[in-house]
């Protein structure tokens, strides 16, 4: 077989669409979480707070805090991970507070998104941008 510049090209494309496969994969599925956890309800941008470094040096330990007064569960995604679930904290009626503080793995720099379930069934997000210079999962 002869390899030609029409056959280098072909290859070089359907390498390209497969390496971005997995981020499209990731994207999707995370998408799908939020409306799984949602129902597809809206989401208000206040009643929920998210704190996160806006640079982490290191992706494998990544601290976050999430806050929602008057929520029953806080759902946490990577966006960018290759499994966007990070975890989900449920409130009790008995619960003094409804906040959270964990350390996380970020794969690199990527969205983090908190989502509140409150006691009235209404949604609320957060969102953070954070910058890994050395990425957590693998890389």
């Amino acid at each position: 077989m002869q390899f030609t510049r029409r056959n280098a090209i072909l290859v070089s494309a359907g390498a390209f669409a497969a390496l971005s496969l997995p981020k499209l994969a990731s994207a999707a599925a995370g998408d799908d979480a939020i409306a799984a956890f949602t129902g597809g309800a809206d989401m208000a941008d206040t009643g929920i707070t998210l704190t996160a470094p806006e640079i982490a040096e290191n992706g494998n330990t990544v601290p976050i805090e999430v806050n929602a007064e008057g929520a029953t569960e806080i759902m946490v995604l990577a966006m960018g991970n290759p499994t966007p679930a990070v975890g989900t904290f449920k409130f009790g009626p008995l619960a003094g507070s409804q906040h959270a503080s964990t350390r996380i793995r970020l794969a690199g720099t990527q969205d983090v998104v908190a989502i509140a379930k409150m006691a009235d069934g209404s949604f609320a997000r957060a969102s953070s941008t954070v910058k890994v210079t050395i990425g957590g999962c693998g890389g």
